[in-house]
């Protein structure tokens, strides 16, 4: 028996000889072993990265004759539109209602910027510091914390602080339902047609959205105040210790295209960035070479798309497009013919932004373009807010390309200045 059994024991082990030789054995992985989770395991044939489902929509601005041909992008929705001008150089899916998520802090910084003294100090009530998720977007502010309201600014343009934008929003209009009504009702005396807000950061919300177009208006009406570029083209910010908060927060702005973080684009001046997973992607961005100030919106991006998608709209614009001077004066350029009792002078001022340092009135044309084929025709329309507005727009005979307009209110400063003509 003994012998039986020394025999099946030599037998087993030739067995698992054999399957050793067959057979990698696995060893546990260690920490090192195992790929970070944003980078893919190599591959000795790499498959390249697919392109998003809207890199083939349709772009709206391609389909004008005769228009520089436009980039194909990733985003769902984009824009591309001169500051100065208003002109659209780039539209893709402009009108469709998109989430913007964070890219609304764009416009609740602006509107509280008309509001609030930068000295005064906000305090942090118990609704906007628990009305979001914890893992939103935010600074650790505290219920009760005093927080001064240029600070407030800066935690919301570059660290995207949900509850920050909330409290500036109390702050402004005594609540948050008050303060959404003045961003509705702000949106659509600039000229928005698709957009809603229901709060004032951006989390999802089935009642809050916007459109590129849209979203365009905004970021060029937000540029129009000068603390707002200021603010919107910080890099780095340190807020000092309040009554609760015993360190000091840095803030560093999130858009990659400011900084040398490899995204890094020549003329960039800042924006906003936006990221919830029912928006994708969302990111405002304003850029400046020579005299021409463009601002890019892209929706329903995916992650660094973003910031490539932008790039190659701001290569687009700056390489195809450029500023002319209209004619102030002369009929040749000023076709009005409104009802007598209406009649108006016009006599248009640039804005004294360092932004904006032309003098006379500027419109965005094709480099190659036949200028004695641009006409204006000006018209005044409805306002929701307070007087008639006037608005005169250069066009580009045969073509209807649209290369700009003046708008105005009655007594708006550095803008266009009305006066009645006596009968």
């Amino acid at each position: 028996m003994k012998q039986n059994k020394t025999i099946l024991l030599s037998i087993l082990a030739v067995i698992l000889l054999m399957q050793s030789l067959f057979i990698t054995v696995p060893v546990s992985a260690t920490a090192e072993d195992i790929p970070p989770a944003n980078e893919a395991v190599s591959d000795p044939t790499p498959t390249p990265v697919p392109h998003t489902a809207y890199y083939d929509g349709k772009i709206t601005s391609n389909q004008i004759k005769g228009w520089p041909e436009g980039p194909k992008v990733e985003a769902g929705s984009a824009v591309l539109m001169d500051a100065n001008t208003g002109a659209i150089l780039y539209s893709k899916n402009a009108h469709k209602k998109l989430y913007p998520a964070s890219i609304t802090k764009i416009m609740t910084t602006a509107l509280a910027m008309q509001r609030c003294n930068p000295d005064d100090t906000v305090t942090f009530s118990d609704y906007a510091i628990t009305h979001q998720d914890v893992d939103s977007s935010n600074i650790g502010c505290l219920v009760g914390e005093q927080m001064k309201v240029s600070d407030c600014y800066r935690a919301i343009m570059l660290a995207s602080a949900n509850e920050v934008a909330t409290a500036i929003a109390e702050q402004s209009c005594g609540n948050l339902k008050n303060f959404v009504e003045l961003m509705n009702q702000t949106a659509r005396q600039i000229g928005c047609t698709r957009t809603h807000f229901n709060n004032a950061n951006g989390l999802p919300d089935k009642h809050h959205y916007t459109t590129a177009h849209d979203m365009a208006l905004i970021a060029r009406y937000a540029w129009k105040n000068t603390q707002f570029r200021k603010v919107a083209t910080t890099l780095e910010y340190t807020i000092e210790p309040t009554n609760l908060y015993t360190e000091p927060r840095v803030l560093y702005n999130h858009h990659k295209m400011m900084s040398n973080t490899g995204y890094y684009y020549e003329g960039c001046l800042g924006g906003k960035t936006g990221y919830t997973q029912a928006a994708g992607n969302t990111l405002v961005t304003y850029a400046k070479r020579g005299h021409m100030t463009l601002i890019c919106v892209v929706l329903q991006d995916e992650g660094t798309y973003t910031y490539t998608d932008t790039a190659a709209l701001f290569d687009y614009g700056f390489n195809n497009f450029k500023n002319i001077q209209v004619e102030k004066k002369g009929p040749k350029y000023l076709d009005i013919n409104l009802d007598p009792l209406t009649q108006t002078v016009l006599d248009y001022r640039q804005s004294k932004s360092p932004m904006f340092a032309y003098h006379g009135y500027f419109i965005t044309v094709p480099t190659e373009i036949d200028t004695d084929k641009i006409y204006a025709k000006t018209t005044i329309i409805p306002n929701p807010i307070g007087n008639k507005k006037l608005r005169t727009s250069y066009l580009y005979k045969h073509n209807n390309w649209f290369l700009g307009a003046s708008d105005s209110y009655e007594q708006q400063e550095n803008l266009l200045f009305l006066a009645a003509l006596s009968s």
